[in-house]
């Protein structure tokens, strides 16, 4: 399965910066837009990581995984 979110991007004073809409926090910028593509998939998939972490420490014991689908 592979997911799909839209990064938006902009060049700015020589740079190039991103933010993913639908995860906050999950900004960069690069020098040219190849490393901004790449450094936004890598830091969205580590920020993805991270939050399903925080989720299964915060659930405890004794929970289900259940997908939904929007």
């Amino acid at each position: 399965m592979q997911n799909h979110y839209t990064a938006v991007v902009k060049q700015e004073d020589g740079w190039w910066v991103g933010w993913i809409e639908e995860v906050p926090g999950v900004n960069c910028q690069e020098k040219t837009y190849e490393e901004l593509k790449e450094t936004l998939k890598v830091t969205l998939r580590e920020a993805l990581m991270f939050n399903r972490q925080d989720a299964l420490a915060a659930a405890g014991s004794g929970y289900r995984e259940e997908k939904i689908a929007i």
